[in-house]
């Protein structure tokens, strides 16, 4: 099926309309006297001043575009967005397969069309004035997606719940879910409207089951591109798989040719995402010294270089040990116990937002990370590496993980299809 199937957005076939072009739209409108509400002369001011009306390029930052279609979904290996939001949802008790699928398709269309700067079906202007902004829309199942619509067959036995950790603290209702969808941009509004569009898309096919809104340093912000820092304060994301390595694609992916049970057919390109809130207790975590809190991590707060020394991409020397005749990276050390080297080279992509969800009546900020990591197998990837940070990591006792879930994450779709086709039409 192509997206002019009647359970799609309005398709190519339609006159599709960028932002920027509507934008001018609007502006001329305004110019000719026509009603536009009681803010239309303020719209139509805006517009007619704005470059986009003018016909002035964007800035670097909002004309990004990122290709819907290929081999794996965006939003995996896409550098991080500033801004980002991650909702859940339940199927309908009334849906199955058949309505899965209308879903699926409605989505992708409304995806692929935003993340090419035009708008949506529920174009309310949020984005107007701005271009594709990097706009990222990543989709996934649940394990409880295919007995909802029949497929048990179907589901992989990698996407099996994963175990429960000591350090759980999860909150059920902010768990798990039969759909998760990923959103992000380089600006905010783009990911908002993003957003809504996609959940109007929904309509009574599925609810809502959990939202979470994160963001990053905006792009340019600092001097030179350099690797994220979280709420913290630390170098985030050091040991990440680089795509120049040559077991990138076989840590990160399920491989084209190798379906079995773990990894059935249709699963081919696709990754695995776990997704975990992870809130931090910034203020037990600040009353620590600077070299207390460099001890907790293995490296140093103001570069993320291993505290044996070097630049952040300096390999630690594990077994030095200072004039005390300890050692300078202590053995719980964060830094230490998450390498893949020490957990058997299980490897994954972490790629994650940070949170702030407002300060409780104790004056405790409710703020921490949206962790989300990628691997072609969460037993390989995530499991082991939890499981050790989980008996003795010295970070452990300043991090609370609050929500869990895991999601299979199928190939990117091809030309005229829509993500999932290859599972809902099997």
């Amino acid at each position: 099926m192509n997206d002019s199937s009647p359970d799609s957005a309005p398709d190519s076939n339609s006159v599709e309309i960028t932002r920027r072009r509507l934008l001018g739209t609007v502006g001329a409108a305004g110019a000719t006297g026509l009603a536009l509400g009681a803010v239309g002369g303020v719209a139509g001011h805006a517009a007619a001043s704005s470059p986009a009306a003018s016909g002035d390029a964007l800035s670097s930052l909002g004309s990004t575009e990122v290709a819907f279609h290929g081999k794996h979904q965006p939003g995996i290996t896409t550098p991080l967005h500033a801004r980002g939001h991650l909702i859940a949802f339940d199927l309908a008790p009334s849906a199955g397969r058949k309505e899965a699928a209308a879903l699926l398709r409605r989505w992708s269309a409304t995806a692929r069309r935003l993340m090419e700067g035009q708008v949506s079906a529920h174009d309310t202007a949020i984005a107007l004035d701005a271009g594709p902004s990097s706009l990222t829309v990543t989709f996934g199942f649940g394990h409880s997606f295919f007995a909802r619509t029949g497929l048990e067959k179907q589901r992989p036995t990698a996407l099996d719940p994963l175990p429960p950790f000591s350090s759980d603290h999860l909150d059920a209702k902010r768990s798990n879910g039969d759909l998760w969808l990923q959103i992000g941009a380089d600006d905010a509004l783009v990911a908002f409207d993003a957003l809504r569009a996609l959940q109007k898309d929904a309509g009574e096919s599925a609810r809502v089951r959990w939202q979470m809104n994160g963001f990053n340093r905006s792009p340019g912000a600092t001097k030179q591109p350099m690797t994220a820092r979280n709420l913290m304060g630390q170098v985030d994301g050091t040991n990440n798989p680089k795509e120049s390595e040559k077991d990138f694609n076989e840590r990160i992916f399920v491989p084209d040719n190798v379906p079995d049970a773990d990894h059935p057919k249709w699963m081919a390109g696709g990754s695995y995402a776990v997704v975990r809130r992870i809130r931090m207790l910034l203020d037990d975590w600040d009353g620590l010294s600077l070299t207390d809190q460099e001890k907790v991590i293995g490296r140093k707060k103001s570069d993320g270089s291993p505290l044996t020394g070097g630049t952040e991409t300096t390999e630690p020397e594990l077994d030095k040990t200072g004039p005390d005749g300890k050692l300078v990276i202590p053995s719980d050390a964060h830094a230490r116990i998450s390498r893949p080297d020490q957990n058997g080279g299980a490897a994954m992509l972490r790629r994650p937002f940070s949170f702030h969800d407002g300060i409780g009546s104790d004056g405790v900020p409710d703020a921490g990370l949206l962790f989300v990591c990628w691997q072609a197998d969460p037993l390989r990837g995530f499991v082991p590496v939890q499981r050790k940070l989980d008996r003795g990591d010295a970070l452990s006792k300043f991090i609370r993980h609050e929500s869990s879930g895991l999601f299979a994450v199928p190939g990117g779709p091809g030309d005229g299809q829509y993500v999932g086709q290859r599972l809902l039409e099997s």
